[in-house]
This record gives C-alpha cells, structure tokens and sequence, in this order.
C-alpha cells in the first residue's frame, strides 16, 4: 500500500503531499512496501511516521528509536562490514556515542563562529549574484557554489579541489538518479597533487561480483574522498590552520571516525542548501504575490526563509530502527523494525500549521523539522540559514524570470532540482 512514496520516481515529478495529508488523517503511522528499484533489490519495508508530533517523538527518544542499529537511510547497509563502517559516522550513532562525537565539531557551528564568517559568506553570495545578472543562467549550478566554498573554507580544502566536493555529494545523494549517480565535473588539470593522488583510488566498477550494486556511502564506492581525506588530514597535522579539520584531527578521532565526520562535512553539508537554496527560490516564484510582499518589506527575510524551508524541505525524510517493541501511532512496532519520519509530511501537518499547503513569508511561529529534532538536530542549522540569507538578500532587488521548466531530482531522499533555467534582470 502506497509503495509510491517510497519510489524515487515519485519525486522526480513532485513531493506527493496530497499523499501525505490523506495519510496523517487516515494512517499516521502506516506499512509502506519497499520494492526494487532498478538494479537494487527489494528491502523489507517500513514503518512510515506522518504526524508532526509523531515525528518529533521518534526523532527525540534514541533509546526507543536507534540511529546506530541500522543506521539512517531507508535502504539497508549491504553488508554487515558497511553497517559497522557508517555506524562510526555521528549521524549513525546514538547517546554517549554521538554526543562525543558532536562535542569534537560543535565549536564550528556556534552563532559567535558562524558570525565570524558572515562577512565572508555575504560577499561570496554578492560575487556570485552579480555574476549572473543580465544572464540566462541554471540557478541550481549557480546556488550550489556557496555552501561548497562555504565548507572548502571550513573544512581548509583548497580551492584548486572544492569541486570535488560536489562531485561526491551528488555520487551519494543523487545514487538514484542517473544524472548524478556518475556525475564528474572536477577538472583534474587544476586540481592539487594530493587530489590527483587520490582520484586514482576511485572505484572502477558500480557492482559487486554478485551483479548488486555498491552501495555509494560504503568505503569502497568512495575510496577517493577517503584517499583525499587522509592526504588532507596529513598536510594539517603537518601545519595545522585552526580550522575544523584540525580540530577534529585533535580531538582523538578513531580512522573510521575521522573519515566518516570527512563524510559528513562533505556531503551532508553541503547538499541541504544545495537543494534549499533552488527550492526556495521556485517557491518564491511560484507565488509572485509572496514574492512581492518580501520585496515591498526585507525584514520579512528570516521568516520567508523558515517558510522557504518548511514548504520546500531539503531532506524530506530519515530512518531510525527500533529498540524493542512499542506502539506508535496505533502500530505495534516490534523490536528490528525500520521506522522512517516523514518531514516533508510533518511540515505540512494541520494541527501545527494553519492552512498547511499555503505558502506564507510572514509565517510565524514556524514549528517546521526540516532541520531534525532532538539529539540529530543539524549542527549546522545556523550556518544553513545564514547562508540562505545572503543569497536572497542579493537576489531581492532583482527581477528573476523561469525561463524553462524546472528539473527534479529524482530521489526518496533528499527534495533536489537538477535544473532550475532562469533570467536575472538587474535593478536599473
């Protein structure tokens, strides 16, 4: 029953939110099938969880929902090797475990650190608006720029090699969709040595020999960007910056560790505003009255963003397993079973957002979980919501107009644009 919101095809034409209402009114918490898909086989389906409070009561209580057990995707590990190999990763990872872990990196995302980079992103933003002004541009291309250099300058990557950055977030991410799934668009001329070095680790072949495929967030799908990682890790500990890196490789990070919080900067952070960025923008040019409201009053910014964020989720849902048996929702669930929060479906919630589906830039209060809830809230929520900031500060002033139809990632994972085709006219 309702297999589709589980398909990545499903997304690639629309979030399927008239789905998600008729479900939170008739089964909140309901069996969803989980059938192959391509190459990959089919798993044995899950619990989906629709309601806004439901969703924040999984997403708060990891003793009765694991983030470890079987980690965070819908999909399971292949093998018993890769579960154990993610679960060094802080997303994967439940209290002590993953409060340790946060503690290492948390410095990196407090209000006081991310005001030091305010200036910097803000100019950054500026430089690539002005860039495109006059142009018929794909702003999908053009917004994944900040947050990539925003991370390259935290993470300490050089220049010559942030690229890379987004080519293994989209192998990761966009495994679904077989415009991404290979994508390579780093120019290897420029790169720096060690990058090179370590493009020469990446996996020839997709498969395993059993003819299924390698599951992209195992260590051997990204046996490049771990090369990368310890050739980086090597030249900080040679000359350590202060930044992030050096903290992390200070604070006594297993291998493992170390190259699964590499991961974590690297794609996580840098997808939620690649997808937020563009979505928020197509919602806003889907409804020009709220665009205009925005641009008559500026200071309506911070809220346009939290309703850029609850009506266009970047990350639309996350996996947790539970620890023993319970009842949710009026299911019982036993102890094993894979429970999936819905957030695209939590933000639309009636009973929290009066009139759900319209989209309101003086929205307020704004309850939205795009960002989690509980002990995974993203860390890097604040940085997020700066950087969404800048680029819409820049773009007000100026008249942007859809020149093509717009492109949907297709995944069940994460709310994406491949091609969002647009004009941006310059204020005179």
């Amino acid at each position: 029953m309702h297999e589709e919101i589980f398909l990545p095809a499903t997304y690639a034409a629309g979030v399927p939110y008239a789905t998600f209402a008729e479900l939170r009114a008739a089964s909140p918490v309901a069996w969803i099938g989980e059938p192959a898909v391509g190459p990959w086989p089919a798993g044995p389906g899950f619990w989906a969880v629709f309601r806004h409070a439901d969703v924040k009561h999984v997403l708060r209580s990891p003793d009765l929902f694991s983030s470890g057990l079987g980690a965070t995707q819908i999909r399971d590990p292949d093998t018993p090797e890769d579960l154990a190999f993610v679960r060094a990763m802080m997303l994967n990872q439940d209290p002590p475990d993953h409060s340790r872990l946060r503690r290492i990196v948390a410095a990196a995302f407090t209000p006081r650190a991310v005001r030091a980079l305010e200036d910097t992103i803000n100019e950054r933003a500026r430089t690539l608006v002005a860039s495109a002004l006059g142009e018929d541009t794909d702003f999908v291309e053009l917004a994944a720029d900040l947050p990539v250099w925003t991370l390259a300058h935290i993470m300490g990557v050089p220049d010559s090699d942030r690229r890379l950055l987004y080519d293994w977030a989209s192998r990761v991410i966009g495994y679904q969709d077989p415009d991404y799934a290979g994508l390579s668009t780093a120019d290897a001329a420029s790169m720096s040595p060690m990058a090179r070095e370590a493009m020469k680790h990446r996996p020839s072949e997709t498969v395993r020999p059993d003819g299924r495929p390698i599951n992209p967030r195992s260590h051997a799908a990204l046996a490049d960007m771990f090369s990368y990682a310890h050739a980086l890790a090597a030249e900080k500990r040679s000359r350590p910056s202060g930044d992030i890196m050096s903290r992390m490789l200070e604070g006594g990070l297993t291998a493992h560790e170390f190259e699964n919080m590499f991961f974590l900067f690297a794609v996580a952070g840098n997808e939620t505003l690649r997808n937020g960025i563009p979505g928020g923008l197509l919602t806003l040019l889907d409804h020009p009255a709220e665009l205009a409201r925005l641009r008559a009053d500026p200071s309506l910014l911070p809220s346009a963003v939290e309703e850029m964020l609850r009506h266009w989720p970047p990350v639309m849902d996350f996996r947790r397993t539970a620890t023993a048996p319970l009842d949710l929702g009026g299911q019982t669930i036993e102890a094993g079973d894979k429970v999936v929060v819905y957030h695209a479906s939590a933000n639309r919630d009636e009973t929290v957002f009066p009139s759900p589906d319209r989209f309101d830039v003086a929205r307020t209060p704004n309850d939205h979980v795009s960002f989690g809830f509980g002990p995974h809230f993203c860390l890097g929520a604040h940085l997020a919501r700066t950087q969404m900031r800048a680029v819409f500060r820049e773009l007000l002033p100026h008249d942007v107009t859809l020149t093509g139809t717009p492109v949907r990632l297709a995944s069940n994972f994460q709310n994406g644009l491949k091609h969002l085709p647009v004009h941006l006219t310059p204020t005179p």
